[in-house]
């Protein structure tokens, strides 16, 4: 803001010098400004140092980072347009480094199963598909199941009988995975909330004949 005349000219950011640095706000590109046009070099690098310091109070999340100290004073160089002459106690980046596009991160792109299940439930399976038969191998099924049936339920609707979530874990299997005879995963509470109206996104299987479902309790 500049008074001339006894009236007030109004600056707008988007009149002004793009920041290279927004998390630091403009005062700091003054300040860097400023201590570039100091001549001395003993003072301008004194200078430097307590813009450092100002910084680190500006963006405390900073602390959160690996090396923070160095990434202050490498953000001070790239605030300068990497035109400083000071004594620095960490090299000065290049402004290569900037330009250079970060590692890509693989990522699965094997299409999910299940949607409502999620990616991890598969990989689990996949474990215990592994697992040697046995009441561990059972009691990981039954646990297996029982967080399958909530996740369905979140998804999908009010209830759902137990085969149907035994039949998916077979079929995401491959069937590698027979659900032994005689599970049950018990009885829902009646003030469980899992639905979510208006989604459903359903895979379910077939209930198996005879299969008897477990409906939760009617809301009061």
């Amino acid at each position: 803001m500049e008074a001339t005349n006894n009236s007030i000219k109004l600056f707008y950011n988007t009149e002004r010098e793009k920041l290279q640095m927004p998390e630091y706000g403009r005062n700091i590109l003054i300040m860097v400004e400023q201590l570039k046009a100091i001549p001395d070099r003993d003072k301008r690098s004194e200078q430097a140092r307590a813009v450092v310091k100002v910084m680190e109070t500006l963006n405390p999340q900073v602390h959160q980072q690996e090396n923070y100290e160095q990434k202050l004073w490498d953000h001070l160089y790239m605030i300068a347009g990497y035109d400083l002459d000071i004594d620095s106690p960490y090299p000065a980046p290049l402004p290569e480094a900037k330009a250079e596009r970060p590692m890509v991160i693989p990522l699965d792109k094997t299409p999910v199963r299940a949607n409502h299940y999620g990616r991890n439930i598969e990989s689990i399976i996949d474990l215990i598909a592994k697992e040697p038969e046995g009441e561990v191998k059972t009691a990981m099924i039954r646990s297996l199941a029982i967080y399958m049936r909530q996740q369905y339920l979140i998804w999908n609707k009010d209830s759902v009988a137990d085969e149907t979530i035994f039949a998916d874990i077979e079929k995401l299997s491959d069937y590698r995975i027979k659900v032994p005879e005689g599970i049950e995963l018990g009885k829902i509470s009646g003030d469980s909330n899992f639905s979510r109206p208006g989604l459903n996104l359903g895979m379910g299987g077939q209930n198996r004949k005879g299969g008897k479902k477990n409906n939760r309790k009617n809301r009061k």
